[in-house]
């Protein structure tokens, strides 16, 4: 017998949004418990304003979007409660230091003060930033500045991760510790939802195999086109050598039917 599937994290029902022309297009999408799900595409293809409105920063002009079981759009506050955005440029406070940055951060979330701290003290050291926990951020590098931000999304146990390419003017020390911080949040049973840029698909291959390295983890990617999604190219190895390929692929598809 089957094993039963895990609960969506995300799901997507008719999604549209318009500006000149339409951005999305009846979008539909789901995103299970345990995923790491990249969403690949071209510029212009959809991808930035369809993550905006799963962030509630955008409204959508119809479609639904539920996560972990919350109207988004109904109850926006509750649904951000389980996310977390995680921009490539970080957004910190320079004049507070990153154990004071993440105990401002769990106050706004109502996180209980000791364990706040507990969480803090967690991602401090996961992401090599003990050492520097008293320091104010204003004389970091882009590496420590975006690992602050990182442990300041995570310091709430979001259900629901959205990166915008967080990897980005990262060392390899700091990417790799960075992509084992995300990849024990799938396997905690967090969902995780990034989308590419054409430049970033090294990158996008490289997360997407270290967080589909859990046999408790599933990764799954899909290509954005014209403001809809392609086909669901399934687990990561599963045809195809990279993300790159299974865009390509995805693309040249139409034009060979």
């Amino acid at each position: 017998m089957l094993a039963p599937l895990p609960p969506c994290a995300l799901e997507i029902r008719g999604l549209v949004k318009r500006f000149e022309r339409p951005a999305v297009d009846g979008l539909d999408l789901a995103v299970r418990a345990g995923e790491f799900y990249a969403l690949l595409g071209p510029n212009g293809a959809g991808k930035t304003t369809t993550l905006r409105m799963i962030a509630g920063l955008t409204r959508p002009d119809a479609g639904a979007i539920h996560v972990a079981g919350i109207d988004a759009l109904a109850d926006p506050v509750a649904a951000k409660r389980v996310m977390a955005w995680i921009s490539d440029e970080p957004m910190i406070y320079d004049k507070l230091t990153p154990r004071e940055y993440l105990e401002f951060v769990a106050g706004l979330w109502g996180v209980e003060p000791a364990l706040a701290e507990m969480r803090a003290q967690e991602l401090l050291d996961w992401l090599d930033l003990a050492a520097h926990a008293d320091e104010r951020c204003e004389g970091f590098s882009k590496d420590m500045r975006q690992k602050v931000a990182l442990a300041g999304a995570l310091v709430h146990e979001p259900q629901v991760i959205i990166l915008d390419e967080p990897l980005t003017g990262l060392d390899a020390g700091s990417a790799r510790q960075v992509k084992n911080v995300l990849r024990e949040r799938v396997r905690a049973g967090g969902a995780i939802i990034s989308w590419k840029s054409p430049n970033a698909w090294p990158t996008a291959s490289a997360s997407l195999r270290t967080a589909g390295s859990s046999p408790r983890a599933r990764s799954r990617s899909c290509t954005a086109r014209r403001g809809r999604m392609a086909d669901d190219a399934g687990a990561a190895g599963g045809g195809v050598a990279t993300l790159e390929d299974a865009f390509l692929a995805l693309v040249a598809a139409p034009a060979a039917a």
